[in-house]
């Protein structure tokens, strides 16, 4: 038991309606979830019901958490080949339906909801469709993300916001009701399925649309400065976020954040854990030599100079949320459009906008993520979860930030664990993280004049050290390029601390007394 539940997001309105939820007698999912609908709805440029989720749920008593991979396919008409003939060396980025995948973000509700949820899903997707359909006032975050969909066709109810103007959404209430009321069926068999449909011209099938996207799946995991850390397994890119820290255990790493050491080394951990990552990550992809192989990797590390890595040449929008009930049951939720507002293409008939992760996919033939009907791309999404050696939960972590999601949520978990920091003290500090390319999806794939990005505030030591060291490195405006990491911790004696990233603006922390 612990003495509270906590909702950590990036919105006041979801943070309390998952703190209520958990007032009411539900738990951490069934807070999750109607949290997560919420989301959808006041965070489009985030996140929507045209992306999708992934989820990590410890129980207390089970030595090893649940897993829901709830990643969407590509549809039936996917044709690499074709691509390729029109010149494409890398999948397109905007404007390309073929950029998007079967959503699998609400399936990914009703998988969770079916194994762990307490309360009727649709008393708990009936926030979202009231925000939706009586509207709620917009954050400056998304008055400011809209202004990009000038002239976008579908996104006009989004754009020309002002801060704190009511925004109202009623054609996608309609598409929550539809879930509501029929089910996962309702949703993708309903307007929205058949709508897609109709705009992918062969791209998408009614079958393919009928097919559930979520399936529960084995974590992965590594023991790492006293505790078990587990991730989300490929087709995420989570072990790069266990490699990392399993590296970084194995060096002499300061308890100090600010010695220049610190930064030094869990900078080269990423580096060592992420460079062949374009070879290594696909659906179903086996990892286990790689996290085997942490010692080998740390051996290549030097304290005093940055190692050769192999370099990869090649010709966000997602929102994560931390929840835990007062029976110790912990979620760590992420979902996702990939880049902020995704494919900026929006199914006409619900107006949903529609995620680009299929630009994860590789057009090179013959490669194990080449793009292709059914398929699921590589995904940036880690939702993290750390135990204690008896198996209780020590730490439920995530963050937003495309490829720089793991080395945002490492310099978290190694703040906590290693340097005994609060997690408000965590998610406060400034980070680094490796240069992430133009669209925050090229961080391995490319070359660049800059190593290493410090963000505004960071102590002068790491640039000093880094440079010294032999890195590129260069300042950059504090902001959501690196992240919006929320954290919750649950100390030996049940008690809980929750926490918000102050980057996001409107990150907020809800909170439900264990009444029991």
């Amino acid at each position: 038991m612990v003495d509270q539940g906590v909702v950590c997001s990036v919105d006041p309105h979801v943070s309390r309606i998952g703190a209520d939820v958990l007032a009411n007698g539900g738990n951490a999912v069934d807070a999750a979830i109607a949290a997560g609908a919420a989301l959808t709805i006041v965070a489009p440029h985030l996140c929507g019901l045209g992306g999708d989720l992934f989820a990590l749920v410890h129980v207390p008593g089970e030595d090893v958490p649940a897993y829901l991979n709830a990643s969407g396919r590509a549809g039936s008409g996917a044709d690499a080949a074709g691509l390729r003939a029109e010149g494409h060396t890398a999948m397109p980025f905007r404007n390309d339906l073929r950029s998007a995948t079967v959503p699998g973000v609400v399936d990914g509700w009703f998988k969770l909801h079916e194994r762990y949820g307490t309360r009727p899903m649709a008393e708990l997707l009936a926030p979202a469709i009231e925000l939706a359909a009586k509207g709620w006032p917009a954050t400056a975050m998304l008055a400011k993300a809209g202004q990009i969909l000038e002239g976008v066709e579908g996104a006009e109810d989004l754009v020309g916001l002002e801060a704190g103007a009511m925004v109202t959404r009623e054609r996608t209430a309609g598409a929550l009701r539809a879930a509501a009321e029929g089910g996962r069926d309702g949703f993708y068999l309903g307007e929205f399925g058949k709508g897609l449909v109709e705009i992918g011209k062969g791209l998408f099938t009614e079958a393919d649309l009928a097919a559930v996207q979520a399936e529960w799946e084995e974590p992965i995991g590594v023991d790492a400065f006293g505790h078990r850390i587990w991730a989300a397994a490929p087709n995420s890119q989570g072990y790069l976020l266990l490699l990392a820290l399993a590296i970084a255990d194995r060096l002499d790493l300061p308890v100090d954040a600010g010695d220049p050491l610190w930064a030094h080394y869990l900078v080269e951990a990423a580096r060592q854990a992420g460079y062949d990552r374009p070879e290594r990550l696909f659906d179903g992809a086996d990892v286990t030599d790689l996290l085997a192989a942490a010692g080998e990797r740390a051996a290549r590390i030097s304290p005093d100079a940055k190692a050769d890595v192999p370099v990869h040449q090649a010709a966000g929008g997602t929102t994560y949320m931390a929840v835990l009930d007062g029976n110790g049951m912990g979620v760590s939720y992420i979902q996702s459009n990939a880049a902020g507002f995704g494919t900026w293409l929006f199914e006409p008939r619900t107006g949903i906008g529609l995620q680009n992760r299929g630009t994860g996919f590789n057009l090179e033939p013959g490669h194990p993520a080449e793009y292709g009907p059914g398929k699921r791309p590589p995904h940036t999404l880690v939702p993290a979860l750390v135990t204690r050696a008896d198996g209780s939960l020590r730490l439920v972590a995530g963050s937003m930030g495309g490829d720089s999601q793991p080395q945002i949520v490492s310099q978290l978990i190694a703040r906590v664990l290693h340097g005994g920091e609060s997690v408000g003290a965590a998610v406060s500090a400034p980070r680094w993280r490796l240069h992430p390319g133009e669209t925050g999806f090229g961080t391995w794939t490319g070359v660049y004049e800059t190593d290493v990005e410090l963000e505004d505030g960071s102590p002068e030591t790491w640039g000093a050290g880094l440079r010294e060291r032999g890195f590129a490195v260069a300042p950059a405006a504090a902001g959501s390029g690196f992240g919006h990491a929320h954290l919750i911790e649950i100390d030996e004696d049940g008690h809980a601390e929750g926490a918000a990233d102050p980057r996001a603006e409107t990150g907020t922390v809800g909170t439900a007394p264990n009444r029991g």
